[in-house]
């Protein structure tokens, strides 16, 4: 018993060892960001940030016109309970088209162009409310993928380099970026792989001044068409969980028909997919 309380100490130590050995490799020629000046500490920004841009795909990655993806989302309540699980197929043409078809039949749809929005519902077709179309181009302004693809050289973008940190015993480098807006983004880019494993957007809420944080988690990462795709992805605000969705596949660039994000493409849909009764009832409310 005592040689096994000696493994077990011995096991413990060990593993504080290699955790602190972990942080020491990672502080090796690491720079103190608040001891830096401000070109040096955007300039390293910057090089953290074409590092990660090119292990994620390079120009296959920066020329992603369009992605269609399927699969399982989980939304959850202020309690943390879950609300919804849902099956999905989520398609984008960037950089501000965005369709999301629920279901196994894809007869609920959410549609967004540009500051346009409709919905497909057992109602039919009808027009998404306003305060959905404000929450998708606040969403748009939080999307990494039109941050690294249209926003990068927007005028009064501040650049700063955030040190170390370790993420899931994996090391990272935090880059910060501020933009005219005051929106600040923080993102972690592995040391190892040089993929991103955290997207971070601080904002200030306009009614009552406080801070808010949402941080999406990026992993399970494949390379599909070229481009590393993570399959797994969740998201807190103020540390609680709000979305998690594990991705079956995804497609990039797969030719959506010109029309496919417009109202009358889902007109077309629900007549595809809506069920007799809910085209009747639809047909009476437009009379």
């Amino acid at each position: 018993m005592k040689f096994a309380h000696m493994t077990r100490l011995a096991r413990a130590i060990a593993s504080v060892a290699l955790v602190a050995g972990v942080l020491a490799a990672g502080s090796i020629g690491a720079q103190n960001p608040e001891t830096m000046m401000p070109e040096a500490s955007a300039t390293k920004a910057k090089q953290i940030l074409a590092q990660m841009l090119e292990a994620m795909g390079g120009q296959n990655y920066l020329h992603v016109r369009e992605s269609e993806c399927t699969g399982r989302k989980s939304e959850f309540g202020h309690n943390n309970a879950l609300t919804s699980y849902l099956e999905f197929k989520e398609y984008w043409r960037f950089p501000d088209q965005y369709r999301i078809d629920f279901g196994k039949k894809g007869n609920i749809i959410d549609l967004f162009n540009g500051k346009e929005g409709w919905t497909v519902d057992h109602d039919g077709v009808s027009e998404e409310p306003a305060d959905r179309v404000d929450e998708f181009q606040d969403r748009l302004m939080k999307d990494p993928g039109h941050l690294f693809r249209d926003r990068l050289k927007e005028e009064g973008m501040v650049y700063r380099y955030g040190g170390t940190d370790l993420i899931d015993l994996k090391a990272v480098d935090w880059v910060e970026m501020a933009d005219r807006q005051e929106r600040t983004y923080r993102i972690a880019v592995q040391r190892d792989n040089h993929l991103m494993a955290r997207f971070a957007v601080i904002i200030r809420d306009q009614e009552s001044g406080q801070l808010i944080e949402e941080v999406t988690s990026y992993a399970n990462y494949h390379t599909i068409g070229g481009v590393e795709t993570p399959l797994q992805v969740a998201r807190t605000r103020n540390d609680r969980r709000i979305l998690q969705a594990f991705y079956d596949s995804c497609t990039y660039n797969p030719n959506l028909a010109v029309d496919f994000f417009s109202k009358a493409a889902l007109q077309q849909r629900f007549q595809e997919v809506g069920s007799r009764a809910d085209k009747k009832k639809a047909a009476k409310s437009r009379d």
